[in-house]
């Protein structure tokens, strides 16, 4: 597989990371109020960055597949997945750390908002790759 189909794909495989990393606490926690207030917690809610990593999975596969101009889907992608990962590490900071002690037993919640991040991480990282791959950068 060449580095213009591979590296919109890893892209894309970043932002369905991030939107699974998302549902994780739906499937931890009880009650979804919970989940809500686990969410709307912090300075803004990591949310707002999943409905842009719905977009962005669209300007990347347009991109990968010539429906749309390559380097306007790598740039777009770049752009987005930065704005995405700098949105979730100003919830992930924000986020008292009470509250998601809180929430349930599981261990996994205690790193849940950094996971959050580091799946974000994924977005930029295929964008930027598909911008270098494209000769862009």
């Amino acid at each position: 597989m060449d580095d213009l189909r591979l590296a919109p794909t890893v892209g894309i495989v970043g932002c369905v990371l991030y939107l699974l990393v998302l549902a994780v606490p739906y499937g931890l926690v009880e009650t979804a109020s919970a989940v809500g207030a686990y969410y709307s917690s912090g300075a803004l809610s990591p949310l707002l960055p999943g409905v842009f990593a719905l977009v962005c999975i669209i300007v990347l596969a347009a991109g990968r597949e010539g429906r749309s101009d390559p380097s306007v889907a790598a740039g777009a992608s770049i752009g987005m997945g930065v704005f995405i990962v700098a949105l979730s590490v100003l919830w992930a900071v924000t986020v008292p750390e009470s509250l998601v002690l809180g929430l349930t037993e599981s261990t996994l919640m205690e790193h849940h908002r950094w996971g959050v991040v580091i799946a974000g991480l994924l977005i930029p990282i295929g964008g930027t790759w598909f911008a270098r791959a494209l000769d862009l950068l």
